[in-house]
């Protein structure tokens, strides 16, 4: 699928609402003076000319527009945010993530992942039929994620397959596909020893129940830290949150690591 074309207001919007209020104020600045000013420092009598009529105000219009585009897109990029916060935060079950749209199962995906520490760029490349959702990047590392919205098909390894001829394409270390149902035999044979994560329903609801968890710790941490509850351990390889599990073989309780199979961290329960 071709990616949709953005404009540059689509390209503040998806910047963190903050720098989009920066950018604003620096263009007003940069437009309403600063240009004057570099002007008449260059010389010349048609330069010299230019910056009076600068300076006089000839950009000021401009100057109001290009604050007033970028403060709009800060307040889009600001509802964003929030709207991603609440679908992240109304998930309890499997029910539920099945009920999303496959425009709010993406949302949600990549605001899981931004709780993990990960920069999110939401690509608009992917959409209902397959292509790059989401860009991770953490680390110095690049990872292409695909979210398959799917709720009564597997998928196949021909998904796999495609996703993984994109790894080298777009110079990435590693590639997520997360799905609402499983994967078939012939993806989980595909992906083993591959730099490959297939996130299932399961552990994308793990995922986010850990992404809920971290949020609602952190304001009692720093409000009242002599009555904050205990929170689950990190894991001893990689330090992300564990979750509890249980052995299928022996039934035995141990926590484990959120991004298995990625990592296979493990601590006594």
């Amino acid at each position: 699928m071709a990616r949709r074309r953005q404009s540059g207001l689509d390209l503040i919007a998806a910047l963190p609402w903050p720098m989009g209020v920066a950018a604003g104020l620096i263009g007003y600045w940069v437009i309403r003076y600063g240009i004057g000013i570099y002007l008449s420092s260059v010389g010349g009598q048609m330069l010299q000319g230019l910056a009076h009529g600068l300076s006089a105000g000839a950009f000021v219009p401009m100057a109001w527009l290009w604050l007033g585009a970028c403060w709009l897109a800060a307040f889009v990029s600001f509802r964003r945010r929030m709207t991603r916060q609440r679908l992240l935060a109304t998930q309890r079950n499997l029910d539920d993530l099945r009920a999303l749209s496959w425009q709010q199962f993406e949302q949600l995906v990549g605001e899981a992942f931004r709780r993990q520490g990960y920069a999110v760029e939401e690509t608009g490349q992917g959409g209902a039929d397959g292509g790059i959702d989401l860009i991770l990047r953490r680390g110095g590392r690049t990872e292409l994620v695909q979210c398959k919205q799917w709720r009564n098909r597997q998928v196949s390894v021909a998904v796999v397959r495609e996703m993984w001829g994109l790894l080298a394409h777009h110079n990435a270390a590693g590639i997520k596909i997360v799905c609402i149902g499983a994967f078939t035999k012939d993806a989980t044979t595909f992906a083993a020893g591959k730099a490959i994560e297939l996130i299932h329903g399961e552990r994308l609801l793990e995922l986010v129940t850990a992404s809920q968890r971290k949020a609602s710790e952190q304001p009692t941490a720093s409000a009242a830290p002599d009555l904050a509850p205990a929170s689950m351990p990190s894991c001893p390889s990689c330090g992300q949150p564990m979750v509890a599990r249980k052995n299928k073989n022996t039934g035995q309780a141990f926590l484990g690591c959120v991004s298995f199979p990625r990592c296979r961290g493990t601590r006594p329960s």
